[in-house]
């Protein structure tokens, strides 16, 4: 699976959340593990590539450190990675239509609205990436689904603003539920039936927020178990595969501390996403050369002048003579 991954994105930004960091800290647990990833460099979003989703101003006053970063300071440092995890999401998202599944190990977007930003999240590199898909023509429509524990306030901000409805199709977690009262079945049930109607809609591109924060024991989740966060992931990548969407996934939330203070127990979750991308990837692989073989074999025999017919294989009428 590629992993679009450059140094720059990730950085100690100094706040509550660890995912300025983060991109680092999971690609070398997923390297050091050996789970069959290939890292892809890539370039950062340009200025004009962040006021596809934001107002321009905005934009130039939080470049400049004129305003804050969604960390809420004004290192230039800490803004530019935001630069990083929004390039490495859009470039991800571009090879998804080829390679049927990537990642962009970032996070930090869905609070970024049309002209603000806070909550850890900076710019919203998932509108950028889905309007950029559109602009170079590759797809007409994309679908995100948005797995955070919180809602995706920015990004339904920014489609609202700038009347996106047709073209983005935007399901978040954050709006289905969000009290202890919590069921597995019922998540699974939402999130099929949303990817069902995004394929409906003609949506080409998922673009998956695998967020860590639902997790019973994140101080800013308390649903679901290691196991129910796993078969979530499994259940998103089986789906959109069964449905021919391509799919880019990047990361979201996650606040857990080991006794350490470090964030192994969000980089497990992390890391049990990114394997059950390359188990879905691996398996539409093998149907893929599985039907290229059968095409084959099918071709061999009709060169041969052989015809099959309902099953039944007809030998070659003779030649005249």
């Amino acid at each position: 699976m590629k992993v679009f991954y450059n140094s720059n994105m990730s950085i100690d930004s100094g706040s509550y959340s660890p995912s300025g960091s983060k991109p680092a800290a999971a690609v070398a647990d997923w390297l050091a593990r050996g789970l069959a990833v290939q890292i892809v460099d890539f370039e950062p979003a340009t200025e004009a590539d962040l006021c596809l989703a934001h107002n321009p101003k905005f934009v130039r006053q939080v470049l400049k450190g004129r305003s804050p970063n969604g960390h809420g300071n004004r290192r230039k440092a800490v803004t530019n990675s935001c630069r990083w995890t929004v390039g490495s999401l859009v470039a991800a998202a571009r090879e998804a239509l080829t390679e049927t599944i990537t990642c962009s190990p970032s996070s930090g977007f869905h609070h970024a609205g049309y002209a603000h930003n806070g909550a850890y999240c900076t710019f919203n590199g998932m509108i950028v990436a889905a309007r950029q898909m559109m602009i170079e023509g590759r797809v007409s429509k994309v679908g995100i689904l948005d797995a955070d524990m919180h809602y995706g306030d920015g990004t339904q901000d920014i489609i609202d603003v700038l009347n996106l409805h047709d073209e983005i199709k935007h399901w978040t977690f954050g709006s289905l539920v969000y009290d202890l009262n919590f069921h597995q079945d019922e998540l699974l049930c939402a999130m099929g039936q949303a990817l069902q109607a995004m394929k409906a809609d003609g949506v080409e591109l998922i673009i998956y927020q695998a967020g860590a924060d639902p997790h019973k024991n994140d101080p800013l989740g308390g649903l679901m178990t290691s196991a129910e966060m796993r078969e979530r992931d499994a259940f998103v990548f089986k789906e959109c595969m069964a449905h021919g969407m391509p799919v880019v996934f990047d990361f979201a939330g996650g606040y857990q501390r080991d006794a350490n203070g470090g964030i192994e127990p969000v980089l497990e979750l992390h890391r049990a996403t990114a394997e059950e991308a390359i188990r879905a990837l691996a398996g539409a692989r093998s149907t893929t050369k599985k039907w290229i073989r059968m095409i084959d074999t099918t071709a061999q025999s009709l060169g041969k002048g052989i015809a099959i017919i309902g099953g039944v294989r007809a030998p070659r009428k003779p030649k005249q003579r």
